[in-house]
């Protein structure tokens, strides 16, 4: 865990007035401007939007008319939300010069909540990738190798929280894009149901797995991030949080083929802490899932190109190589092809809750892999497709079962443990998750 301050602790500090929303944000954009990286994470700064969002929190903070518990608390937007009057352009050169009239839904959610808009994060392009390898606008360091990428899609996002740069940062998660980044940057990282949050006025990528997510340092954080952002209470997490008698199923089909070291020896040292606090685990095979892992490639690339295949195709030397060639994919599978596959995966799904029925939670390793340099990666021509696949192998699946999940921090760099509920159950998994980040943490 990191020794950043917590968002949540920022929020209360500005509650019992030990902390000025205006003399945090300034100094939160110092920060940013003084970064020798600043320019491979955030693709745009809003120094006067934050700084009259912070100078009306501490308004409301004088005046005891606080918002929310994180009103007046800094935090980026990965660069596919909406802003008004400012640039979104989903880090594509596709889409330069895309000036929204108004904030995303979301955004404006967590604004009228009180929380502080810093700026845009760079990303993968249009969010489909999960290395978060940008040649075409730029790609965001790893906290633990500024050589490596640091995952994607929402890469900034994650990489603006790491580096001390925001107290939180909102990304997206359609195949993994919250949690790879935020497994190899050392963040909790949470996968929202898809619809749970709106994504109007969100650049789509595929409409029927994006997802709105934050990136923290704490489960805490993104307990009180997802309320922002939905507008509703933050789920209790003072109470009892023991993991004693608690039941979690340990998946077993794909997710753990051909981990790599780290990441095999922190799922076990992690599993190990959370045997230790009482809970019990039980392997789970479900061969089932490996039918709609097959077809992820379709049920993906079909609606991506749906979405972007006249753009891509109007300008398609705008876009990375290897991006551009995993979109095009999409036209070589037919209608009825495409519609057996989500019959598949729905039969799956209810045949998953079933078999899960009877756990707390169900437990993977997040990524099997650790992240690759940038050089690397750039000089792996088409075997860079192969390498983002592996990457996003395990956190598909968790989009794929359509559940709620959360990473944490699996005990050593850039390695992370996930744990996934049924749909729309964020509130019980979060009180769940803060019962593991305590037994991960000793």
């Amino acid at each position: 865990m990191t020794d950043r301050p917590s968002a949540a602790d920022l929020g209360r500090a500005i509650a019992t007035g030990e902390t000025d929303p205006v003399r945090l944000t300034r100094d939160m954009l110092d920060a940013i401007e003084a970064h020798p990286m600043k320019d491979r994470i955030f693709a745009r700064v809003t120094p006067d939007r934050a700084m009259a969002e912070a100078e009306a929190a501490a308004e409301r903070a004088r005046l005891k008319l606080r918002r929310h518990p994180l009103d007046g608390v800094p935090i980026s937007w990965k660069d596919l939300y909406d802003t008004a009057g400012v640039a979104t352009e989903a880090g594509s050169a596709l889409l330069k010069g895309r000036m929204p009239a108004q904030d995303a839904e979301v955004l404006r959610t967590a604004t009228l909540n009180g929380l502080v808009c810093l700026g845009k994060t760079h990303m993968s392009e249009l969010a489909f990738s999960g290395l978060g390898l940008n040649p075409s606008t730029a790609t965001s360091p790893c906290v633990n190798d500024p050589e490596a990428v640091a995952g994607g899609s929402s890469s900034g996002a994650a990489a603006s929280v790491a580096f001390g740069l925001a107290a939180a940062g909102i990304g997206s998660d359609t195949g993994g894009s919250v949690r790879l980044p935020a497994c190899w940057n050392d963040l909790v990282g949470l996968k929202t149901t898809t619809g749970r949050l709106s994504l109007k006025g969100v650049v789509p990528l595929i409409v029927s797995f994006d997802t709105v997510g934050p990136l923290c340092h704490t489960v805490e954080d993104a307990a009180l991030v997802l309320s922002a952002l939905e507008g509703s209470p933050a789920p209790d997490l003072r109470g009892d949080t023991s993991l004693k008698g608690r039941r979690f199923a340990t998946l077993q089909t794909v997710v753990m083929d051909d981990l790599d070291d780290a990441p095999a020896r922190a799922y076990a040292q992690a599993l190990d802490r959370l045997r230790e606090a009482g809970a019990e685990l039980v392997p789970l095979d479900f061969p089932e899932i490996e039918g709609p892992h097959k077809d992820s490639a379709m049920l993906y690339t079909v609606e991506a190109w749906a979405t972007w295949g006249a753009e891509i195709s109007a300008r398609p030397d705008l876009i990375f190589q290897p991006i551009r060639e995993r979109f095009e994919s999409g036209q070589s599978h037919s209608g009825p092809d495409f519609e057996a596959a989500w019959q598949r995966l729905r039969a799956v799904r209810k045949a998953w809750a079933l078999a899960t029925a009877g756990f707390d939670g169900v437990l993977m390793p997040t990524a099997p892999n650790l992240p690759e340099k940038t050089a690397t990666l750039m000089e792996l021509g088409e075997t860079y497709v192969k390498a983002n696949l592996r990457t996003l192998r395990n956190t598909r699946i968790g989009n794929l079962l359509g559940g709620a999940i959360v990473t944490l921090p699996a005990g050593l760099p850039s390695c992370g443990i996930s744990l996934m509920a049924p749909p729309m159950a964020e509130h019980r998994l979060l009180r769940l998750a803060k019962g593991v980040e305590a037994a991960l943490a000793g």
